[in-house]
């Protein structure tokens, strides 16, 4: 399972009403895809992104909050057991990601192996 922490979902809240009042998709279904690319400087990079779709046949689909994730069947082998965080401060704020199965991270928590 992939799981969001209260603080995360409360802001992807906010970003999701801004977003349904900038771009007028009041009634659009939103569902946050989670998944994994390579790239970074320990090998895979997190990619969080909104789909406005349905789910596909391979996806793993959670409800928490009332927010939906989706993530594909790929990517959940390296993302099982993760949780999505949000936190603001003197450091800047942002979405960090707590991976179990990550091996290394980089130092700006972007990446893993």
């Amino acid at each position: 399972m992939v799981t969001l922490t209260e603080k995360a979902a409360k802001k992807l809240e906010e970003i999701i009403a801004d977003d349904r009042k900038e771009n007028n998709r009041n009634g659009v279904p939103y569902a946050l895809r989670v998944a994994v690319k390579g790239g970074g400087c320990s090998g895979f990079q997190y990619e969080l992104s909104f789909d406005h779709n349905q789910p596909q046949k391979d996806d793993h689909v959670f409800t928490l909050h009332a927010l939906t994730l989706y993530v594909d069947n790929k990517n959940y082998l390296y993302l099982a057991g993760t949780e999505i965080d949000y936190s603001g401060g003197l450091q800047g704020e942002g979405f960090t990601i707590r991976n179990p199965n990550a091996k290394n991270t980089c130092g700006c928590g972007k990446s893993f192996q």
